[in-house]
């Protein structure tokens, strides 16, 4: 687990992958629970500022790789946006994507879990009905059933 405290001085607790706490384990060894673990160029707590910094500098490090990104305005909002939605695609329910983000009112996430065609789609095809083939013979050319008739 690890705590988290964002905008407004809200505080959150989310679980890691395995993986990512091992990783964090090298950054974190020999500081106290209380301590911030990632720090600016000063040795302060980075802050909302920094991380937008940061996350401008990377898209503009990747725009000869991705050059529609040029159009695009990336920030931390943006992550968070793209993550709510590939949450929505993974199957994960609306309710606990709001508890991640931290959200009061699932109208909110509402906002962030917008649905794409591939998804409308895919439910589209959960409720398909299929509809059988006509025959392209009268009823009264069918022998079986005139048959069944007759007997009648």
């Amino acid at each position: 687990m690890v705590t988290i405290t964002g905008k407004g001085n809200k505080t959150r607790r989310c679980p890691l992958w395995e993986n990512t706490t091992k990783l964090l384990l090298n950054i974190v060894s020999g500081k106290s629970q209380e301590d911030p673990v990632f720090l600016n160029r000063l040795g302060g707590p980075i802050t909302r500022f920094g991380i937008y910094e940061m996350i401008t500098r990377y898209a503009e490090q990747i725009e000869s790789y991705v050059p529609s990104i040029k159009r695009k305005r990336v920030s931390p909002h943006t992550i968070r946006h793209t993550t709510a939605t590939h949450l929505l695609q993974s199957g994960v329910d609306i309710n606990t994507i709001r508890a991640w983000l931290g959200h009061v009112s699932v109208d909110t996430t509402n906002i962030y879990a917008e649905l794409n065609m591939e998804m409308k789609a895919k439910a589209l095809d959960t409720c398909a009905v299929s509809i059988p083939k006509k025959s392209s013979k009268l009823w009264t050319e069918d022998k079986d059933l005139m048959s069944f008739l007759d007997s009648l």
